[in-house]
This record gives C-alpha cells, structure tokens and sequence, in this order.
C-alpha cells in the first residue's frame, strides 16, 4: 500500500453505501452514527474544481438515478458492474459478461431466476442464504443475495451444474443488527451478487473511462469492499474507507496491491479524505 496521489484526476469512480455514504445509507451519519457535514464539504469542493464524479454501486440503475441527481454525478455503473449510464441518464449499456450467446436477448437476471439457481443455492444453504430482500428487486443483470457462505465451494457447485459461466461476487458486510441468523454468532453477513463472469466494477471503470478518452492516470476510485479493489486495476489509485478493514481478505488484498491507500477514517470521513487528496 502507497500513500502518493495522482497530481492531475479529471474523474472520481466512487463506491456509495459504505464508502461515500454511510449508517442508513445517510450522507451525514458517519460510523458511529453522529451527525457530519465532512462529506458534503468535500462534494462541493470536488464539484467546484470540475472533476467529475461517477457513482459505482451494487444498487439497480433505477435505485441510482435519484442518487446520482441528489450528489451531481456525472454518470453510474449499476449492479456492481454490468450497467454503465452517462448523458444525463439518457444512455445506457447493459453489459453482458460472458452468459452464454444461447441467451442473447434475455436480461442475465431473467436467465438466472428462470432456472433457479438462487433457489438451488438457498436450498444448498439453509439458513445460510437468502434473497437480499427488498433490495434484490428491479435487477437486470445480478441476483443480489445475502448471508455467510464459503464463496469458493458456492462457485465450485455452480460449477457442476453447468452454471461455470456465473460467479458469486462479495460486495461487503452488513451491519450485525441485520445479520441475525445468517452469520455465526458475532460476525456480519455479507452481501453477495450472482452474475455472469466477465464483469465486475474494474472492467466496467475501464470500459467508461475508454468510452470518454481517458487514461488510468485521470482516475481514482474510492470503496470499501473485494468488489471495489477490483477498480485499482483500472484507476491511478484507490482509497479504501477504514471500515473495509474489517474482512480481513479486504485487508489482505489492499495490502498487496501497490496503488491502495487506506483512509485514516471510516465511511463519509475517510471518502472526504480521500476527495481532499486531489484537491491539493
């Protein structure tokens, strides 16, 4: 991990629950729930200077049309990856990964739920797995899902079934008030995306910023989960917020990676923090 930031950002890619917003998913709670207008100085800060920012979410395109008005985003990357938007809302790619061409036409999702699997793999994990309700509605690539499974054995079933073209993606934990039953006894739940291989939030980054003649070098990206480490492949650098140092493959991965910086704070301090460094 490296603490150097780039001198000349044109675009910020930016994770949203857990990263730029936090408990609630509010803008002005930070971690310990307390009442914050750090992030806020830093968005307006941020606007002023004309960098763009472009919001990197595992929410559906209709969940951050609304979120990107309210924070002036300049476009979002919708279910973790696989819908890129820009042109005011008006553009849109859905992006298909590698589902095989027997499906071409049908949304991922609709491929998914037709032949069951989120059923199967609840089934193959009682009590272990569940849809991540309300939040799973209105998906078109991604099955989103939630609780404490081995991600490995998971993709290694799919893979007997014939589904190798799908992986299941860890998008972060939830807050151990909402992982009851789901988790052993003391630790959080995770939140899981089922989707076609070929996608994840770093492939699309670089697809946006291709698609807008930029380098590596005009971005940096800011988040708090395996999903989000992804984007340093794409990005001069990524600020991880301090809470995602509580998966301890988060901390590991972060730490192998050269172009990581950890913030000193959690959620909207530690994404200020990181605002604050290319504005310098």
């Amino acid at each position: 991990m490296s603490s150097s930031s780039s001198s000349k950002v044109r675009i910020v890619y930016s994770d949203l629950d857990g990263t730029m917003v936090g408990p609630r998913g509010s803008f002005w709670l930070d971690a310990e729930r307390e009442l914050t207008d750090e992030p806020s100085k830093a968005l307006v800060a941020l606007h002023r200077a004309q960098v763009d920012l472009v919001l990197v979410s595992g929410r559906t395109r209709a969940q951050l049309v609304e979120a990107g008005r309210i924070f002036g985003a300049d476009g979002f990357i919708a279910e973790l990856g696989s819908v890129v938007v820009w042109s005011g809302w008006r553009e849109h790619r859905v992006l298909p990964g590698e589902m095989p061409a027997g499906f071409g036409g049908q949304a991922p999702f609709e491929v998914i739920t037709r032949l069951g699997i989120p059923e199967q793999l609840f089934a193959r994990y009682p009590g272990r797995l569940e849809w991540h309700a309300p939040w799973h509605l209105g998906h078109e690539v991604d099955a989103i899902l939630r609780g404490s499974i081995d991600v490995d054995e998971a993709e290694a079933w799919l893979t007997d079934q014939g589904w190798g073209w799908l992986t299941l993606r860890d998008n972060g934990t939830l807050p151990l008030s909402r992982s009851t039953g789901l988790s052993p006894e003391g630790l959080p739940a995770h939140v899981y995306h089922l989707m076609p291989r070929g996608l994840s939030k770093g492939l699309a980054v670089r697809w946006d910023l291709e698609r807008r003649g930029l380098d590596p070098a005009d971005a940096i990206a800011i988040g708090d989960s395996i999903s989000d480490l992804e984007m340093a492949d794409s990005v001069s650098r990524l600020w991880l917020t301090a809470n995602g140092l509580a998966n301890p493959e988060v901390a590991a991965q972060a730490g192998a990676r050269a172009n990581v910086t950890v913030c000193n704070e959690a959620v909207g301090h530690g994404w200020a923090q990181a605002i604050r460094s290319i504005l310098r």
